[in-house]
C-alpha cells in the first residue's frame, strides 16, 4: 500500500498548525520587543547606548534556555510530549496578552519587557523540544522525512513572518502584534488538545536523571553530522545578526519607521515561503550538505550586503537614497533580506530534517533540546552580539562583520566537518543506533 502524505494524518495537521501558530505568535513578539525596547530607550539615551539595550534583551530571553534545555529535553523524553507542549503554549499565551494589556493601558516599562521576556524564555525551553522530538511519532515510518521538512518548513516560516507581521501590526496599533500573538498561542493550544494519544519511546536510558540529560550533550558531540550541523548554525547566525539590528536601520540608517520595519522583515519571509513553497513541490534529494554550506555562505554574503546598504548609496545618490518605501538603500536592502531569508529556509530545512532522521526516537527530546539551545544561542545570543558590538564600533559594520564571520565560518566548517560535505541524502542508516561512547569528534 503506498505510504500517505503526513497532511492526510489528522493528528499531524494538528500539529502543524500549532508548529506555525506557535513560531508565528512567538517571533511577532520578538520583534515587537525588541523595537519597544529600542523605542523606549533611545527617548534617554543615545544611538549605541540603545543597541545595547537591544543586547541585553537578547541575554534575558537566552538565560532561561541556557539554564533549563538540559532539563527541558529529559523531560520530553519522559513525559507525554503532547501536554508538555500544551503547558509551554499557554505560558506563552499568559505572557502574550500580559504585554498586551500593559502597551494598550501605556504603563509598559523596559524592566516589564525585560520580566516577560525571560519568562518567554521559560517557555520556549519546554515548547522547542518537545514540539520537535513530537512529530515523528504522528506519522508511519515511511513518510517520515516529509514529515519533518514540512515541519521545518513551518518553523521556518513561522520564524521569517512573524517579525514581518509584528512589525506591519505595531505600525497599526502598538498593542495589537500582542493581541494577535495571544490568538495564535491559544489557536495553537486548542489545535494541542485535539492531538490522540502517542506512544511513548520504548526504549529508556538508564542513570541518574543529570546523567541522561547530559546523554544529550554526548551524543550530539559523538555524532559529527549532527554536531556539524547544529554548531554551524550557531555560528553563523551568532556572527550574521544582522536582524537583530533591524530596528536600528529602520529608525536611525534607512529612516523608514515602524511601518518600514515592517518592510524590512516581510523582505526575508517572502524569500523563506518562496523557497518552501518551491521544497514542498520538489524536496531536496541530493547533495544536502553542500546545498546546505553554500546556503549557509549566500546567507553570510547577504548579510553584508544589507549592512553595506546606505553606506554605499547615500554618498553616490544623496539623501533620497534613503527615507522612503521606494528609495534605492532601502530596495536594495530589501533585495538583500530577501537573498538571506531564502538561503535561510534551505539551510534550516536541511539542517533540522538531518538531525531528526540521525537521531533515535528515544533520544529525540534531549537532542532536540540541544538543538534548541544552540539556535537560541545564535538568534538570542547573535541579538546580544550584535547589539553590544554596534554599541562599540556603530550597526553598520557590526552588521558587516558579521556577515563577512559568517562566511569564514562556512569555510571553515567545511574543513572541519566533512561529513557535512558528504551528506548525499536524508536517508538515514537502516539500523539507526546511538553511537558507542568512546567515541570522540
Amino acid at each position: 500500500m503506498a505510504a500517505r502524505h503526513p497532511f492526510a494524518v489528522a493528528n499531524f495537521r494538528y500539529y502543524w498548525l500549532a508548529r506555525l501558530s506557535t513560531t508565528l505568535g512567538q517571533m511577532a513578539m520578538v520583534i515587537v520587543i525588541g523595537w519597544q525596547v529600542y523605542d523606549i530607550a533611545r527617548q534617554t539615551m543615545s544611538v549605541k547606548e540603545a543597541a545595547f539595550q537591544l543586547g541585553l534583551i537578547g541575554v534575558a530571553q537566552f538565560l532561561p534556555l541556557l539554564v533549563l534545555s538540559l532539563y527541558a529535553g529529559w523531560v520530553a523524553d519522559r513525559i507525554d510530549r503532547r501536554w508538555i507542549a500544551r503547558g509551554a503554549v499557554a505560558l506563552e499565551a499568559f505572557c502574550a496578552l500580559s504585554l498586551c494589556w500593559l502597551t494598550y493601558t501605556h504603563t509598559v516599562t523596559l524592566p516589564s519587557l525585560f520580566g516577560i521576556a525571560a519568562l518567554l524564555g521559560v517557555a520556549r525551553a519546554f515548547a522547542s523540544p518537545a514540539l520537535s522530538a513530537l512529530a515523528p511519532n504522528l506519522v508511519p515510518k515511511e513518510v517520515l522525512p516529509t514529515a519533518i521538512a514540512l515541519s521545518a518548513v513551518a518553523w521556518q516560516s513561522g520564524s521569517i513572518i512573524g517579525p514581518a507581521m509584528g512589525g506591519y501590526l505595531y505600525a497599526g496599533a502598538d498593542w495589537l502584534p500582542y493581541a494577535v500573538s495571544g490568538g495564535l498561542f491559544l489557536l495553537a493550544l486548542a489545535m494541542l488538545c485535539m492531538i490522540g494519544p502517542v506512544p511513548l519511546p520504548t526504549t529508556r536510558s538508564q542513570g541518574s536523571p543529570w546523567a541522561q540529560m547530559v546523554d544529550g550533550l554526548h551524543y550530539v558531540r559523538r555524532n559529527r553530522l549532527v554536531l556539524g550541523a547544529i554548531s554551524l548554525d550557531l555560528f553563523a547566525v551568532l556572527l550574521g545578526g544582522a536582524t537583530a539590528m533591524l530596528p536600528v536601520y529602520a529608525r536611525d540608517i534607512l529612516q523608514v519607521g515602524s511601518e518600514g520595519l515592517g518592510h524590512l522583515r516581510a523582505a526575508p519571509a517572502l524569500g523563506a515561503v518562496t523557497v518552501g513553497a518551491i521544497f514542498a513541490w520538489r524536496p531536496l534529494k541530493t547533495n544536502v550538505g553542500i546545498k546546505m554550506l553554500l546556503s549557509v555562505a549566500a546567507f553570510g554574503a547577504a548579510t553584508a550586503l544589507f549592512g553595506l546598504s546606505a553606506p554605499l548609496l547615500v554618498p553616490i545618490l544623496g539623501p533620497s537614497a534613503i527615507g522612503s518605501d521606494f528609495a534605492p538603500a532601502v530596495l536594495f536592502g530589501l533585495v538583500a533580506l530577501f537573498v538571506l531569508g531564502a538561503a535561510d529556509m534551505v539551510s534550516v530545512y536541511v539542517r533540522q530534517s538531518l538531525i531528526q532522521l540521525y537521531t533515535p526516537d528515544e533520544m529525540r527530546g534531549r537532542v532536540g533540546a540541544v538543538s534548541t539551545l544552540f539556535i537560541s544561542g545564535s538568534n538570542e545570543l547573535g541579538e546580544a552580539e550584535s547589539g553590544f558590538l554596534a554599541a562599540a564600533i556603530g550597526p553598520v559594520a557590526a552588521v558587516v562583520g558579521g556577515g563577512i564571520g559568517a562566511i569564514l565560518v562556512t569555510i571553515l566548517w567545511a574543513r572541519l566537518f566533512p561529513e557535512l560535505r558528504r551528506a548525499r541524502t536524508f536517508d538515514p542508516p537502516a539500523n539507526l543506533e546511538i553511537p558507542p561512547k568512546e567515541m570522540t569528534i
